[in-house]
């Protein structure tokens, strides 16, 4: 058996490889909720009924991916995996994580773009937007109040709602923006007196009982340099390999193209999740390239949050029905097929690295305040962001036909239900977006 690398955690023997393998799946096949409920299944599954990592190794490893770009609790299933079984366990955790929601998600994008314009499919569909209207409203608050601690963080908040809704500045160009900004405010600030806000915690389950979790050997103290350059390197080679095979294929102009560009850059500013991007993708992919309709990014919202696993899915969406409006030569399954498989590659390979090359190494960076302050004037102006969202896609659920079309009624309802069950009775968002689904399928099947 080969000695494991001087820079990854040695495999326990009391976690065969298959037992892992077959937990990541089951968790890929359950992990509804978002990210707070994603993370409390890894948490109860891993610490709790396992004891697979203490409570110490899974809250240092959340902490580490919550400063990342990308989607949280599947790189936190990647630096478990890391942690049980090397690069191959990061590896294999991660890719389950977000296998099942993929397959089911071409499934649904399939059915949509299909049989979406059929009455009870578009009844369907109506009840979903309808729901996403209320999830959007109330994560803008969720987030709000652990985010809005100070007053520059309102100042940042609605600097970049108009930035982002009045003078359409690029989302990049937000982010980068605050993150100076929160940067150059901790800088002015007494070390003392900075008590930086953190991105937003997760409640946890109670702490495994002592003694139950094994510690964990994470391998020779000494590490490697050229491990973190070998493994970008191989993460470099995979990002160039489908690029040079599209560019001889298409063409360097071609859309599938242009899509792997433009999602490789959106998985580096992730930062806020799947709301957040949405956003700077419903600026793009809608109103810059018009790869979609405004009405089509707000059907695959409510599509990918009937899925599990991490919301970002909603990317493939895109990608898929990119590819189906412009198929160019291919036959319209062809290039929603390549537009699917391109946009979720390019978003989910940087998560990979972001853990494999970073973990390692940089995990002594969250306790560093100028970084903490500079994350959480990010976090700030992300909420400026979700709230353009939830004005972007309220406005063309609720009011389809523009202001002068009138209130969809109906839509409201549902819009309003959604929140309170979700911010008043607590209710799983998975069970809201399918009574939000079912009360539409009634309204398609009652006789006007």
């Amino acid at each position: 058996m080969r000695r494991e690398e001087a820079s990854e955690p040695r495999a326990l023997p009391a976690v065969p490889f298959r037992d892992a393998l077959r937990l990541w799946l089951k968790i890929g096949f359950i992990s509804f909720g978002g990210p707070a409920g994603q993370i409390a299944i890894l948490h109860r599954e891993i610490v709790e009924r396992r004891g697979w990592l203490s409570e110490g190794r899974f809250l240092h490893a959340l902490n580490y991916c919550m400063l990342l770009p990308g989607p949280e609790a599947q790189q936190l299933a990647t630096y478990s995996g890391w942690l049980l079984h090397g690069t191959r366990g990061g590896l294999a955790a991660g890719a389950l994580f977000v296998a099942p929601s993929v397959l089911i998600l071409f499934a649904l994008s399939y059915g949509y773009a299909v049989f979406g314009a059929l009455s009870l499919a578009s009844g369907l569909l109506t009840g979903f937007k309808a729901v996403v209207v209320g999830i959007i409203v109330e994560a803008v608050l969720r987030i709000g109040r652990r985010a809005m601690r100070r007053s520059e963080h309102f100042v940042l908040a609605a600097g970049a709602f108009v930035a982002i809704y009045f003078v359409h500045v690029p989302f990049p160009a937000i982010i980068l923006a605050a993150a100076l900004t929160g940067l150059a405010i901790a800088r002015m600030r007494p070390a003392a007196s900075d008590a930086p806000v953190a991105p937003e915690q997760t409640e946890l389950p109670a702490p495994a009982r002592a003694g139950h979790s094994p510690t964990l050997d994470p391998g020779p103290a000494g590490r490697t340099a050229s491990r973190p350059l070998r493994v970008l390197a191989v993460g470099l080679a995979l990002w160039a390999l489908p690029c040079g095979v599209l560019a001889a294929w298409l063409g360097w102009e071609s859309i599938p193209m242009k899509q792997y560009f433009f999602f490789t850059g959106a998985a580096f500013v992730t930062f806020g999740g799947a709301y957040a991007v949405l956003a700077y993708v419903m600026q793009a992919a809608v109103h810059a390239h018009a790869w979609i309709t405004p009405a089509q990014a707000v059907d695959g919202l409510a599509l990918a949050e009937t899925t599990p696993g991490p919301l970002i899915m909603v990317l493939q969406f895109v990608g898929f029905m990119t590819g189906w409006n412009n198929p160019g030569n291919l036959s319209p399954l062809a290039a929603a097929t390549l537009g699917a498989f391109v946009t979720t590659w390019a978003t989910f390979l940087p998560s990979f690295l972001f853990v494999l090359v970073g973990a390692p190494s940089v995990e002594v960076l969250r306790g560093n305040r100028l970084l903490a302050a500079a994350l959480s004037g990010v976090t700030a102006a992300v909420i400026g962001v979700v709230l353009n969202l939830a004005l972007v896609f309220g406005t063309a659920v609720i009011l389809p036909g523009g202001p002068s079309g009138g209130i969809d009624w109906f839509a409201a309802l549902v819009a309003g239900a959604a929140f309170v069950a979700l911010r008043g009775l607590r209710i799983d968002t998975i069970w809201v977006v399918l009574g939000g689904g079912a009360a539409g399928l009634l309204r398609a099947a009652l006789p006007v």
